[in-house]
């Protein structure tokens, strides 16, 4: 990147050493700042780059466990990055990984971090992953900026299922609770477009389950109306991809179903028909129905498998584990939204209390 002026969104987070959407966190905390294209992309110049350098020494990124500073030692040689202006070795080091562990009760564990950084989940220990990860479809979350460029979006994409991918067992599977597609900001095949990611980094695909949210009447967009010149097509559903790391057919674990006649029955079926969650009544902005994670869950892994959400919000997956005798792992970058799982974990999936340890954050800041 010699002599370069402006950098492109992935330029600037490869030349710092961090993610994509620790970057679009950055900018929105004033840490950094960006110009934007008349198409809207974000670029960063080489002044402001330089800026966040001299100024990062004492400081943590927003939301994440890691802190960057510069130093001279106490670093791997893959971490190192070079300076813009002189060339000279410049490192972005990572100080030892503070506590992360927000919440632990028996089989169930919540992490506040950032999941591209976290170091707390062991590779190949996964069986299952049930997840929702953000849309970029402008949704209002805390700590995550939903409206990047869609091709920052699918690079951020490609991160997040790589790690996936290095964290489930050979015969672990992934369903991955996507849009179809999305108008908002452009008409984008978001489906295909993250199925294909998928298989780059190495998922095999077994199958896709259309989930009919039943919302139909909340549509407000029709495009041109009565009229062939631009009309949306909008279908309102979404989808739960199926995929798998090596081997579909699972043989480790307990191998002991839970899943009754009746829901084999009805969930092999590839078309779910059951209503979304609330907003108000969660008190998030984004979440999905503990049905959605249960079905998964009795369906593609056994009793007593361990099962993980590295986009947690605001905990279904979790509760769903309770619910069917899985250990269960959610990892979220938000502590307010640990908290909201920690709270729905006590009263609706109703963990004795009186046994209950003291949760770890509580015992932090007393």
């Amino acid at each position: 990147m010699e002599g370069k002026l402006i950098f492109t969104t992935k330029e600037a987070s490869k030349f710092l050493g961090i993610s994509t959407a620790t970057i679009y966190r950055m900018e929105k905390k004033g840490l950094i700042s960006s110009t934007r294209t008349p198409g809207g992309q974000r670029r960063f110049s080489k002044k402001s780059i330089e800026k966040y350098l001299r100024e990062s020494q004492n400081f943590e990124a927003p939301q994440n466990p890691s802190r960057y500073k510069k130093s001279a030692s106490s670093i791997k040689e893959s971490e190192a990055v070079y300076d813009i202006e002189d060339k000279e070795r410049v490192v972005t080091a990572k100080t030892p990984q503070i506590d992360e562990l927000f919440f632990h009760r028996d089989s169930i564990w919540i992490y506040n971090a950032d999941f591209l950084r976290t170091e707390n989940i062991e590779d190949n220990s996964i069986d299952l992953i049930v997840t929702s990860p953000p849309y970029n479809v402008d949704i209002k979350y805390n700590s995550h900026d939903d409206t990047m460029a869609y091709e920052d979006y699918l690079s951020f994409t490609k991160e997040w299922l790589a790690k996936c991918y290095k964290l489930i067992k050979s015969d672990g599977r992934f369903c991955l609770n996507i849009p179809l597609d999305k108008n908002k900001g452009g008409q984008q095949c978001v489906c295909a477009d993250i199925t294909t990611i998928a298989k780059q980094v190495g998922f095999k695909y077994h199958s896709t389950i259309i989930w009919n949210e039943q919302n139909i009447s909340r549509r407000t967009a029709w495009g041109s109306w009565l009229s062939a010149s631009a009309p949306y097509v909008i279908a309102p559903v979404e989808v739960i991809v199926i995929l798998y790391k090596k081997n579909w057919k699972k043989t480790s674990g307990s191998g002991k179903s839970d899943i009754t006649r009746k829901e084999f029955m009805e969930w092999t079926n590839g078309v779910w028909n059951f209503m979304g969650e609330s907003k108000k009544r969660i008190g998030h902005p984004a979440p999905f129905p503990v049905e959605l994670p249960k079905r998964c869950i009795k369906l593609f892994s056994f009793v007593g498998d361990t099962v993980l959400d590295p986009f947690l919000g605001s905990g279904s997956t979790l509760l769903a584990c309770l619910q069917t005798e899985r250990n269960g792992i959610g990892v979220e970058i938000d502590k307010k939204y640990c908290a909201l799982a920690e709270k729905r974990l006590i009263t609706e999936g109703q963990i004795n209390q009186l046994k209950l340890s003291v949760p770890l954050h509580v015992a932090q800041e007393s």
